[in-house]
């Protein structure tokens, strides 16, 4: 059975329990004060910055002719692709060919990626589109339209 996730609240003095909930969990796991524990932490995901990154193949696949015919997630995981951003590379051989890298876009979902790694992946994103796409516009202006981008 897979463990309940707790959460706590960082602060100068370390790690607290972010809740009632959460420190009850801590009594009935019986930690105390001095336990060595082992964790996997990560900041809790802003909604905002998932959107914005859909927003941002939303306003490529209306935007951008290369898109065309595109949904917002298929564009997403194109613009990963071309600016191996957020990828895993693997090598290997094709016969034939030779040595050769796959590059296998990462999940962006919540439980695949923290916050600062989602907001990471967003700027690269823009500024990836900027070069290739839209060299008229700055990153930071293709974040702000991606934004306010409604699409109808």
């Amino acid at each position: 059975m897979a463990s309940k996730r707790i959460f706590f609240r960082f602060s100068n003095n370390g790690l607290l329990p972010a809740d009632s909930w959460a420190a009850s969990q801590l009594q009935e796991k019986r930690f105390h004060n001095g336990d060595i524990v082992a964790a996997q932490l990560w900041k809790l995901n802003n909604p905002g910055f998932h959107r914005l990154i859909h927003r941002i193949g939303q306003l490529c696949a209306s935007n951008i002719e290369a898109f065309d015919g595109m949904d917002a997630h298929r564009v997403i995981k194109r613009i990963q692709l071309e600016g191996n951003i957020a990828c895993d590379e693997i090598a290997g051989i094709l016969p034939g060919t030779g040595a050769v890298t796959w590059r296998i876009p990462q999940s962006i979902s919540f439980d695949s990626m923290d916050d600062s790694e989602r907001h990471e992946l967003a700027i690269s994103m823009c500024r990836h589109i900027s070069v290739r796409y839209w060299s008229t516009l700055t990153a930071e202006q293709i974040e702000q339209m991606a934004e306010n981008f409604v699409n109808d």
